[in-house]
């Protein structure tokens, strides 16, 4: 037996994980197993992505019996399979938008499609100054090039070296983003990127008006908003890509996570008729030579469209608004612990507890290691910063929400009485 892992973990400090793996073994809807037969409640669902819960026969079964047909195709030129023709014409239904579907293999291959296309798509109608491209604070877009240049995550850009044309505003300040492309020139604004709740970088739902005003800029302006939705659609927000709420139109909308609830890998953008159209409007035009080798995967399509069918059958996608409040209301009384300076939630199901400078002064790593208490307590959070967060299937409950504020609540206990009066 191997005396450490061969496996290089993301985001992982392995030093440390080397020779302390947590294996799991199996899951059901809310809830996952180590190897050591420990039951944790998931309240993470895997990573903001098992919407509708763990361990569905349906997608099993739609996932076996494609493979049974045809398990893998490639999409390129003219190639196409039925499991990835149906899935586009149905996530074209639901859109909010007239759209074409690009499909790729997650969130991180959207966000840099996504980009490309925004600034292929200016150069292509002749206006190849529009390059810049608009991020916001603690904003997480994905680890490719151009998601790790639009985020706002600092400690996600340290040691890679310049990165692309982009900019970042503060999250929060319709102000500061109408000065920054005032200061850029609205001419050279290729398009702003947003998600709708900021996930990763700590459950930031929008400033009211902040939203349809971002979308009013970018019209007036002409610059493309891009959503990504890679959190906040298939349900989480309560519709089907989350922006709907907010009653506009963008150009793309980025998704991934939730179109399988995490069972396949599967990403994609949304491109409205405007910024298709250059590239589909007759034979010989210009070619975007971008994609990925699993790109309209039928195996992968033929679990989004099982996950899809389940989300509408079981109701769950009306549940992320439906539970939003619960789950705020659970871990409210968190806010009065010495260590938690703010609960944040409300816009879907979706929350995280902000910890305090004085915590994150005693212990950088503060985050992290209330993570590992609630986990103790057999609650899954996800450490990210100065917060944790909170996320899971939109099959969860009350009753859930509030076993999740216990776990979290165990968790500032331990990190009080052995971790900061230790320090």
């Amino acid at each position: 037996m191997r005396s450490e892992t061969s496996f290089w973990h993301p985001y992982a400090d392995m030093g440390s994980v080397r020779r302390s793996e947590h294996v799991m073994a199996r899951a059901e809807d809310v809830w996952v197993w180590d190897t050591d037969g420990n039951r944790y409640l998931d309240a993470t669902a895997g990573l903001w992505y098992v919407n509708v819960g763990h361990g569905r026969p349906e997608i099993r079964a739609a996932v076996a019996a494609q493979m049974e047909r045809l398990e893998a195709c490639s999409a390129f030129f003219d190639l196409a399979n039925p499991p990835a023709l149906e899935l586009a014409e149905a996530l074209a239904e639901r859109a909010p938008m007239p759209a074409k579907v690009f499909f790729g293999s997650g969130g991180s291959d959207g966000i840099e499609t996504a980009a490309k296309l925004a600034r292929r798509y200016w150069w292509e109608i002749d206006q190849p100054t529009r390059t810049v491209l608009v991020g916001r604070t603690a904003a997480y877009h994905g680890t490719h090039g151009f998601g790790t240049a639009l985020g706002g995550i600092p400690s996600n850009q340290e040691g890679f070296g310049p990165l692309n044309d982009t900019i970042r505003v503060r999250h929060d300040s319709l102000q500061e983003m109408e000065q920054a492309f005032a200061r850029i020139g609205p001419e050279r604004v290729a398009a702003v990127f947003i998600e709708p709740v900021i996930g990763a970088g700590g459950v930031y739902p929008p400033a009211p008006g902040y939203i349809e005003g971002v979308a009013d800029l970018c019209r007036r302006t002409g610059a493309l908003l891009i959503i990504d939705a890679v959190i906040c659609a298939f349900g989480r927000l309560g519709t089907w890509f989350g922006v709907e709420r907010w009653g506009i139109e963008p150009d793309m909308i980025v998704f991934a996570k939730g179109v399988t609830s995490g069972y396949l890998p599967l990403g994609g953008v949304m491109i409205s008729e405007r910024i298709a159209e250059p590239f589909w409007r007759e034979p010989g035009g210009p070619i975007f030579r971008h994609g990925s080798t699993y790109s309209g995967h039928p195996t992968c399509c033929a679990a989004a469209l099982a996950n899809i069918e389940i989300l509408e059958r079981d109701g769950l996608l009306e549940r992320g608004r439906e539970n939003e409040q619960a789950l705020l209301d659970a871990l409210a009384p968190l806010a009065a612990h010495e260590f938690v300076s703010e609960v944040r939630g409300g816009v879907g199901t979706m929350a995280a507890v902000q910890l305090t400078g004085e915590a994150c002064e005693r212990q950088p790593r503060v985050a992290a290691v209330l993570a590992l208490a609630a986990r103790a307590a057999g609650i899954f959070v996800r450490p990210g910063g100065t917060a944790v967060a909170v996320s899971p299937p939109l099959t969860a409950t009350p009753e859930h929400f509030a076993m999740i504020a216990d776990g979290i609540e165990y968790g500032l206990s331990t990190l009080y009485e052995d971790v900061l009066l230790a320090a």
